[in-house]
């Protein structure tokens, strides 16, 4: 396998790295948020807020050591990564998906489980363009 990765494009590998990080979130998401929503009858921008805050961290985590590492002399300092990784993550995951979810939910009546799983299937390939390109982008 990993004779394979080292004949790919570096970006067609980071991507497919981003991909496994991305599903592993996705269904934390999606877990946490419903959990929330379902179990516990918060408000679905709460269940939203709380699934992002957790996923966001664990996003970092990984895609920091797994995708997007770098040799620590071109890194930028680890709580600048963390910001945007969070700002570029509050655009798609609290607006973006706050929006959608409002209008999905209070306007033409989806259930919560189907309007997050459709949503996270438009934020997800936002993401990863705002975390290559912006939030671990060197210095």
């Amino acid at each position: 396998m990993q004779k394979l990765l080292e004949k790919l494009p570096e970006s067609l590998v980071q991507f497919l790295k981003f991909g496994i990080v991305g599903a592993i979130n996705t269904v934390l998401s999606y877990g946490i948020n419903n959990g929330c929503y379902y179990v516990f009858h918060m408000h679905e921008q709460i269940s939203n807020f709380i699934a992002f805050v957790i996923t966001v961290f664990i996003s970092f985590v990984l895609n920091s050591k797994f995708v997007f590492d770098k040799d620590t002399q071109e890194k930028q300092p680890w709580y600048k990564a963390l910001a945007k990784v969070y700002a570029s993550y509050a655009l798609t995951e609290l607006v973006l998906m706050g929006v959608l979810l409002y209008i999905q939910e209070r306007i033409f009546g989806i259930p919560h489980f189907v309007a997050t799983l459709v949503n996270l299937c438009v934020t997800v390939p936002l993401n990863f363009i705002l975390n290559k390109f912006w939030a671990y982008k060197d210095k």
